[in-house]
């Protein structure tokens, strides 16, 4: 149940992008944060730019060291490019499939959310905001929860087509997971392959 919920503008700076979603801070002052953050000119070893990309797939993700390294383990047992994988099975989440489909203005309010049991799984309240998603599941909002105020503002206007592998239908107000994204697919600014080094030390 734990997660990170500290100051999002100072990490968002951090990393230099806005990875809790849009930030006004973040477009005035797009430094690191700190009394030197403008000055800094310190090159990053290589060791500190791998833990810097998993760190940014946490933060962006809304996951933490233990879920992070379980997923990791999974990758790196499934057949294929285990960097791939990772970010594969982190959109597989439920809350973030939430977030995608355009029910939630961001992946906290998605997995709040799902916490409250707002949302369905193939009809059914799921409120694991981990929840791994398969193709073919269809993730919708509980009857009772269509005419919430920040549901309705969200998708009012939401461009579905952002996201091939989902195929969103509006009568129902909800979406099928078609299939597992490919890396083209992910907008995220992640290095995957930096992550896979620093966990192969």
């Amino acid at each position: 149940m734990a997660r990170y919920t500290g100051p999002k503008t100072k990490i968002a700076r951090k990393f230099g992008e806005p990875i809790f979603g849009p930030d006004k801070v973040l477009e005035r002052r797009n430094f690191p944060p700190g009394q030197h953050g403008q000055n800094r000119r310190r090159k990053t070893s290589e060791y500190g730019l791998q833990l810097r990309e998993k760190q940014k797939a946490k933060y962006t993700y809304g996951v933490l060291e233990r879920q992070f390294r379980n997923l990791f383990a999974k990758a790196e047992r499934t057949t294929g490019i285990t960097g791939e994988i990772l970010l594969q099975l982190l959109e597989a989440r439920l809350d973030n499939v939430v977030y995608r489909l355009g029910i939630a203005p961001t992946r906290a309010a998605a997995r709040q959310m799902v916490l409250h049991k707002h949302i369905v799984v193939n009809g059914k309240v799921v409120n694991i905001p981990s929840f791994h998603v398969e193709p073919g599941m269809v993730i919708g909002v509980r009857e009772k929860s269509k005419s919430l105020e920040v549901i309705v503002d969200t998708l009012a206007g939401f461009n579905h087509s952002k996201y091939p592998w989902i195929e969103w239908d509006e009568s129902t107000k909800s979406g099928k997971f078609l299939h597992v994204p490919a890396r083209a697919d992910i907008p995220e600014n992640i290095k995957e392959q930096a992550i896979v080094e620093l966990y192969s030390k």
